[in-house]
């Protein structure tokens, strides 16, 4: 009967010849192929009423990324089992679908716009009968996890509990997985705990649940009953307790989990080498990490961004350019991560050259559409003074997320040029895309070094009242150097006043900068009492103390301040200036 859906087997007695060609088909990705042994069956008449070959041509759309063509050929299947279901469900996890268009009509298109697909069609497939199995649960919940849609995750979860699948060790996986992607350690766990047989995939799914959340602790718990039931970790196993060690910032742990390995595993993988490599970085242990990378005999892109992020976090953006050139050398190709990565060290160092070459490179690769290198090449064109070109970086994101548009109103800030930046986050504003925190930060610091002092007010009573973002620390800072630097003092005393207790030692040091600059030695002392008090060692306090007294050239209180910093924190080092001299 057309349309009809069965949960039994395929038949294996009734095999077709072209079945064969189609697995191949499907294996190799071989839409053009398959297309034509498909056209074949249906000006044929081949066997119409045969669930196998419909499944494997279904298989094959759905691996070829040919959306339209499998969801009609689900729509005009006569018969429909769990497995042509599962096929499809499945095939939209990880997949970047291609093609025409989705058909106007019939069974599946009033599921596909706008909506968690694989959720939708376990809807459909329940109403037609055919009863979801481990299979089909694992992939709906994956697909729930592609579309950050924790409801309808938890709803499938629901659903699998009352169908029976609560202990199955697959679909558990998959639903810690989700939990652990929301940030829901606990739930995960839940789930953890209800599974009495479990296989290393679940173990390893556990561990990579805590070490995700940042809970090193936690994960090394899992390890430890993990080692109790007599289960030997893998490569993945590892890499998700070293990655816990950094979270711990404990790097006595990783190196434990470091020797442990060379004893037991004779010959390191890549996923381990570059786990190790990454540990010790995170950990500020460059030279470990240098030597770890050395000793791999493979590596892949994730162990070239470890060690070119190790670098990049070390301020080293001589080696870090040196790395990205033997990995050209080694014909390996870099990500977004390694040449943002990358760029980002170049744009501290101010190397314009290098910054223009990697523009170069991103431009011909095709890998200007990746917002974390849009993001990466205005702030590297900013700090290397050319502006333009960043603007230029920004146009070539096709979809701005908040942070390139922040990264943009930085830039414009790091300029002076505040109108452009007060511009700019209006067009954010009219795009639709939600200002957090750091933008209203970042437009507060615009306003205050191009003396826009009524914008800057407007926008900080804009992000409590209309955007419901509480103010920080650093956004009272800015406005107190907002009113400050445009010689309000008085308005920014009373406003310091007014600021909660706890944020005001990081508020007087902007405050006593802007006394230094307009020399009001009245209210400077006031606001140093008060700061000395609260960071009584903080030796940066009592320079611009010092520094306040000697621009009204009051020597005698210079040199009290001076004395007071020699008795609290003893000599200062003396410190120094590197500035970059061409092949010097």
């Amino acid at each position: 009967m057309p349309g009809s859906s069965t949960n039994q087997p395929e038949c294996r007695s009734r095999y077709h010849p072209c079945l064969d060609a189609i697995k191949s088909c499907a294996a190799m990705g071989n839409l053009c192929g398959g297309e034509q042994i498909h056209s074949l069956l249906i000006k044929s008449g081949g066997d119409p009423y045969s669930i196998a070959l419909h499944n494997h041509l279904l298989k094959l759309y759905m691996k070829c990324g040919h959306l339209s063509s499998a969801l009609k050929l689900l729509d005009e299947m006569p018969r429909r089992n769990v497995i042509s279901w599962n096929t499809v469900i499945c095939g939209f996890v990880g997949c970047s679908f291609v093609g025409d268009r989705v058909p106007g009509d019939g069974l599946v298109s009033s599921h596909l716009h706008g909506r968690n697909l694989g959720f939708s069609f376990l809807g459909k497939m329940m109403l037609e009968m055919v009863r979801p199995d481990q299979i089909t649960f694992a992939g709906v919940v994956r697909t729930c996890i592609e579309w950050n849609s924790i409801i309808r995750g938890q709803q499938a979860h629901c659903l699998l509990i009352k169908l029976g699948y609560s202990s199955d060790g697959f679909v558990g996986s998959a639903v810690i997985d989700l939990y652990a992607k929301f940030g829901s350690t606990d739930d995960a766990r839940c789930v953890f705990d209800e599974i009495s047989v479990r296989d290393l995939v679940l173990w390893n799914v556990m561990i990579s649940c805590y070490a995700l959340n940042g809970l090193g602790k936690e994960a090394f718990g899992i390890f430890q009953l993990m080692r109790l039931h007599g289960v030997a970790g893998d490569a993945y196993t590892f890499s998700s307790l070293l990655n816990s060690s950094c979270s711990l910032n404990s790097m006595e742990l990783g190196q434990q989990i470091h020797c442990f390995l060379v004893k037991s595993t004779p010959c390191f993988d890549v996923v381990l080498g570059s786990a190790v490599v990454y540990m010790y970085g995170q950990c500020g242990d460059r030279k470990s990490a240098r030597k770890a990378f050395d000793l791999m005999d493979a590596r892949n892109v994730v162990s070239w961004n470890s060690i070119i992020v190790t670098y990049g976090k070390s301020g080293d953006g001589e080696e870090s350019m040196k790395l990205l050139r033997q990995m050209f050398r080694k014909s390996m190709r870099p990500d977004e991560l390694t040449l943002s990565s990358v760029l980002s060290s170049c744009a501290e160092l101010a190397k314009a050259n290098e910054v223009l070459q990697l523009h170069n490179y991103v431009m011909k690769s095709g890998l200007e559409n990746f917002i974390s290198i849009g993001n990466a090449l205005i702030g590297a064109h900013a700090k290397c003074g050319h502006i333009y070109d960043a603007f230029v970086s920004f146009g070539l994101i096709p979809k701005p997320d908040v942070i390139a548009w922040t990264s943009m109103i930085s830039a414009c800030a790091f300029h002076g040029l505040g109108k452009e930046a007060l511009d700019i986050f209006e067009k954010m504003l009219h795009s639709g895309v939600r200002p957090d925190d750091t933008v209203f930060l970042v437009l507060l610091s615009a306003c205050s070094h191009s003396g826009l002092v009524d914008a800057g007010i407007k926008y900080f009573l804009s992000m409590v009242k209309e955007h419901g973002i509480k103010p920080t620390a650093e956004h009272y800072t800015c406005l107190v150097d907002l009113l400050g630097r445009a010689g309000f003092l008085d308005d920014a005393y009373k406003f310091l006043r007014s600021i909660p207790s706890q944020n005001t030692a990081s508020n007087l040091g902007a405050f006593l900068g802007a006394c230094k600059l307009h020399g009001n030695m009245k209210l400077a002392e006031g606001a140093a009492d008060l700061l000395l008090s609260l960071q009584p060692n903080e030796s940066v306090n009592y320079v611009l103390m010092s520094k306040i007294y000697a621009v009204v050239e009051c020597w005698d209180g210079e040199e009290r301040v001076r004395n007071m910093m020699r008795r609290i924190n003893g000599e200062r080092l003396q410190g120094c200036s590197w500035i970059e001299i061409p092949s010097k």
